[in-house]
């Protein structure tokens, strides 16, 4: 049984820096949920398994889907568990795994329909919901751009509950690198800003949206640059009918993502293919 002082568990550890995430193309998947959509995904990199006797013993098909994958399995002791946990309250279930991030130009390709771009979000509870809400919504990609929260980050994975697996995840720092990619991939770069003057139940918003289309959200208490909402398409609002000051970032991208995809399933061409998983 390996402990909190073993190599391998202390190599892993390391993980949970930026660091050494971006040095070895690997990050740690917490718990029992993201491992399995892991492994149910993308089993080829998930190369090793940390489990507690207790945990493994609740989990047995998981680790017939590792035996399957021909992923290592280490039992650890739960001070090792703790080590490798980022969490108050650790699950006892730990799997090292490549990191998902693909190229723009991969992540957009395949005529997509609905994408989501993230400029400079900070918060990586809010990234991660924002990923989970988008594979909900159908959207076909995410886009982390400037300088955003990576996506590996431990609360970010736990966030997205295993989507980080489901649809392309792609990084840029250049937001005119993205949006020039997003236009190339036939989408419509549409800004989600609070102020705009466009709001998200006008008639011609809503007909805009039903092309393919690009949502770009900012960063939670700045919001996006005003560059940045001038280089759009055009920028929407979602309405505040009460008294309310604001949405946070992750409730307006599941209204904004949510009412695009209504509204383009509505009037969706049977040609035009969407994501499926």
């Amino acid at each position: 049984m390996f402990t909190h002082r073993t190599p391998r568990v202390a190599a892993a550890r390391k993980l949970t820096a930026r660091s050494a995430r971006s040095a070895t193309g690997r990050f740690l998947v917490e718990g029992a949920q993201a491992v399995r959509e892991a492994f149910a995904y993308a089993a080829n990199s998930v190369h090793e398994l940390f489990v507690t006797e207790q945990t493994a013993s609740r989990h047995a098909d998981l680790l017939q889907q590792a035996e399957a994958a021909g992923t290592r399995v280490s039992t650890v002791t739960p001070r090792a568990a703790e080590m490798l946990s980022e969490t108050k309250t650790p699950q006892g279930l730990v799997a090292v795994c490549d990191t998902v991030d693909v190229p723009i130009a991969e992540a957009l390709s395949g005529r997509p329909r609905l994408v989501v771009v993230l400029f400079e979000v900070s918060d990586p509870g809010n990234a991660g919901t924002v990923v989970r809400v988008a594979d909900a919504a159908g959207a076909d990609a995410v886009v982390f751009a400037g300088d955003a929260v990576d996506p590996h980050n431990g609360k970010c994975v736990r966030a997205s509950t295993g989507s980080l697996f489901h649809l392309p995840v792609a990084r840029a720092r250049d937001a005119a690198e993205v949006f020039d990619a997003c236009r190339s991939a036939g989408l419509r770069v549409v800004a989600a800003d609070g102020a705009a003057e466009h709001k998200l139940d006008d008639v011609a918003v809503e007909e805009a949206l039903t092309g393919p289309t690009a949502w770009v959200f900012g960063n939670e208490a700045h919001g996006l640059p005003a560059e940045l909402t001038r280089a759009a398409d055009t920028a929407v609002a979602v309405p505040i009918h009460g008294a309310a000051e604001s949405l946070n970032l992750a409730t307006a991208a599941a209204v904004c993502l949510y009412a695009t995809a209504r509204i383009q399933r509505i009037t969706c061409r049977d040609d035009e293919p969407r994501r499926t998983s």
